[in-house]
């Protein structure tokens, strides 16, 4: 087989997503375009009611992409500056972002190097005084191992937001058979609806999901310049709103999500037949009682060059990803926090081990098969 004879490879294919489903999302915007309510038009409640009811949570407050989500909901909860607000080493700078954005001091945790979740074994260690909230960030797809984690918020009084830009649609089962939506199991859940996302759209989104009636209260007038009622303002806000046309495109999407994750997963395992028993490819582990939506499907390579097997793979016209390539902790911007190489070595050694290959729902046999084939050709 040759790369002539496939469709283009791509590491998400948003355009053959669209085309399936082209009908309904040009309805569903010619829609607003006839209606002209581009701000805050009836799309935006509907959509909001939907995912409320797919998630079996009982608020969403949608706003304009998923780090304005974050730090509104550090806002609603009332996080002081100095406060210590505890966040896996390895992840996406967004939650870092927003914490430092509100003075707070962002505490750093290792993570596990089978799953890359949140090591909950040396969460208890980090809490301080000072301490007032954890952030797991549900990388990858799947969910970090929230019954410990919620014990453990529990029993120091803490608050829990949930990063779950990466897993929407990925279900937690307690030890006591209790099934919950991964956004859905803090106080306050954070999810993006940026276009690569599995639930994306067709530019920047986001939304908070609680169970809270009070909290989805103070998200709403926070998100909307801090007022209940239009030109009376009841606390320091932001502007972040889910543009109408945006809305309409989600609703469409939204029914097609289990769909996209079981398309995905399909994916995945064939990935997963064709690597498990390469030693020099750790596949990804499945953390126990999460399912998987697999908004990534990440490698780590095990004693081999990175850079040659990235390089290799897109003179075969195989594109790779690497999330993410540097640690927070040492980022230049992030560097007043006073860590050093060393700090946390599994996520050290993460940043230069992980590769993340071509996943979306939109993955034809064919293409796939190239992928395997040239992979399995860089080993011999």
């Amino acid at each position: 087989m040759r790369t002539a004879d496939i469709k283009k490879i791509q590491m998400v294919d948003l355009r053959s997503q669209y085309e399936k489903i082209k009908p309904e999302i040009d309805a569903a915007m010619q829609e607003v375009i006839d209606q002209s309510a581009f701000i805050n038009g009836p799309q935006v409640r509907l959509f909001a009611g939907e995912l409320q009811e797919y998630l079996g949570c009982k608020h969403v407050v949608t706003c304009g992409n998923g780090t304005d989500g974050l730090q509104i909901a550090m806002m609603a909860l009332g996080f002081k500056p100095s406060d210590e607000v505890i966040v896996p080493a390895f992840t996406y700078v967004a939650a870092v972002e927003a914490i430092a954005l509100l003075g707070l001091k962002p505490v750093f945790v290792d993570v596990d190097p089978s799953t890359f979740q949140i090591d909950v074994d040396q969460l208890e260690e980090k809490i301080t005084q000072k301490t007032v909230c954890i952030i797991p960030v549900h990388l990858f797809g799947q969910c970090a191992d929230m019954e410990k984690i919620m014990q453990l918020a529990t029993r120091h009084q803490l608050k829990l937001l949930e990063d779950a830009a990466q897993s929407i649609g990925a279900e937690y089962v307690f030890e006591d058979g209790r099934k919950m939506q991964s956004g859905t199991m803090g106080d306050i859940g954070i999810t993006s609806f940026f276009p690569s996302k599995n639930l994306g759209c067709f530019g920047d989104g986001g939304a908070m999901m609680t169970n809270n009636p009070d909290l989805a209260e103070r998200l709403r007038m926070i998100a909307s310049h801090g007022q209940k009622r239009k030109y009376i303002h009841d606390a320091i806000g932001v502007n972040s709103r889910l543009d109408t046309l945006q809305a309409a495109v989600l609703q469409v999407k939204l029914k097609y999500l289990d769909s996209y994750i079981k398309s995905r997963n399909k994916v995945a395992e064939k990935y997963d037949a064709a690597f498990k028993y390469n030693p020099n490819l750790q596949i990804p582990v499945r953390m126990n009682g999460s399912s998987h939506t697999f908004h990534q499907y990440t490698l780590r390579l095990k004693d081999m060059e990175r850079e040659s097997f990235s390089k290799y793979l897109t003179e075969k016209g195989v594109p790779t990803m690497v999330y993410y390539p540097m640690p927070v902790h040492l980022q230049e911007a992030y560097k007043f926090l006073g860590h050093q190489k060393g700090d946390f070595p599994v996520a050290e050694a993460l940043c230069g081990e992980v590769i993340s290959l071509p996943m979306h729902t939109e993955m034809e046999d064919e293409q796939q098969a190239y992928i395997i084939k040239s992979i399995n050709s860089f080993f011999g």
